[in-house]
């Protein structure tokens, strides 16, 4: 039977995944660079995600669809695995991703200027792998970058890194609902001062920053927000 129902337009749409974290429902994901509904049972056809795209590539409309269908929702939504993630644990199995933080340690001059010398003071630093009870968290300014920001921007230690705990991103090539949840559980978890966001002037960076405000509000804290755009040769917007 016909009802209401999410219509993508994937000629218009150009993936700034802006539409993912306003859908509750995770019906929306960004596959193969497009926007696409995932299955039709979870899209409750009220377009929360329409006024957040900037292509104007999302609609409602009246087709034949399988009813929108809450139970399969909650199974969707619900987090693929309950064991818990604690500070040294090995995402992924790798031991690369073992959290440490060195914030205390001496910094190690690596050129003629201070300008030079690395501001890094933990490890990792992609959502994905990091843990929300990871130390460096504790107390912290974070600075949450897409990861095309430091190949574009010359001075992005000294700048944006120097004195924060960090996370980096792809709003369009990784999974946006996804870093909603592992940030706002950062966020809860931890006395977070502020956050400084910092992404690239090209649409589909902006998902980012849709990330940043949809987890703030997830996280019930009221904290500053900075944000810094980029652009593609290397300035301050």
């Amino acid at each position: 039977m016909k009802r209401s129902i999410v219509s993508i337009d994937e000629e218009k749409c150009n993936g700034c995944g802006m539409c993912i974290p306003n859908c509750a429902e995770g019906a929306i994901k960004i596959i193969n660079g497009k926007a696409k509904l995932v299955d039709e049972r979870f899209c409750d056809g009220l377009g929360a995600c329409l006024g957040h795209c900037p292509q104007d590539a999302i609609t409602i409309i009246e087709r034949d669809a399988p009813d929108f269908d809450e139970a399969a929702v909650k199974i969707h939504l619900k987090p693929k695995t309950t064991e818990k993630k604690v500070e040294n644990s090995l995402p992924c199995g790798c031991p690369g991703s073992m959290a440490m933080d060195f914030r205390n340690e001496t910094k190690v001059a690596v050129g003629k200027s201070a300008r030079q010398n690395s501001e890094l003071r933990q490890w990792p630093v992609q959502l994905t792998l990091v843990s929300p009870e990871a130390s460096y968290f504790k107390d912290s300014e974070l600075l949450v970058a897409a990861d095309c920001v430091p190949f574009a921007y010359p001075n992005f230690h000294s700048d944006f890194l120097a004195g924060k705990s960090v996370i980096i991103g792809c709003p369009k090539l990784d999974d946006a609902e996804f870093y909603v949840d592992k940030l706002t559980e950062i966020l809860k978890k931890n006395n977070i001062k502020n956050i400084t966001l910092v992404n690239m002037e090209v649409p589909c960076c902006f998902g980012l920053q849709r990330i940043v405000e949809e987890a703030v509000a997830r996280s019930g804290k009221v904290m500053p927000v900075r944000q810094t755009v980029i652009t593609i040769r290397g300035e301050k917007q």
